[in-house]
């Protein structure tokens, strides 16, 4: 087979553009970010639409069996899922007790297969 004399260059750039691309990508993940929403416990929000005030003990109680927590950003209801800052940790209680209430979220953003991830640092 035939190939132009420039043929490896073209390849060795698009090669060198893609793990630049890559370098960007993940160098933008784990960045600050603060998110103002509601924590919602994610299976009760999910399958049967349960949320605020009236909902509130049944949160805490699904949370703190190991159910996993949901941001729901005000105004975009765009969802992060709540991780603890530490491997292995369980999340703070700030997080826990404030299931169901308004809260700004600050700490780092991560996006893994099109799925929403903050890290919490702290939850005013």
């Amino acid at each position: 087979m035939n190939r132009p004399a420039n043929f490896g260059f073209g390849l060795g750039l698009v090669f060198v553009v893609a793990i630049g691309l890559a370098g960007v990508a993940l160098a933008a993940d784990g960045s600050a970010i603060s998110v103002t929403g509601n924590l919602e416990d994610a299976y009760c929000y999910t399958t049967m639409g349960a949320k605020g005030a009236g909902h509130k003990a049944c949160a805490i109680k699904c949370v703190s069996k190991g159910v996993p927590v949901i941001l729901i950003e005000k105004g975009t209801e765009k969802s992060y899922i709540v991780l603890p800052n530490k491997e292995g940790s369980p999340l703070p209680e700030s997080v826990i007790k404030h299931m169901e209430d308004q809260v700004t979220v600050t700490g780092k953003e991560y996006n893994k297969n099109g799925t929403e991830y903050i890290v919490v640092e702290s939850v005013k």
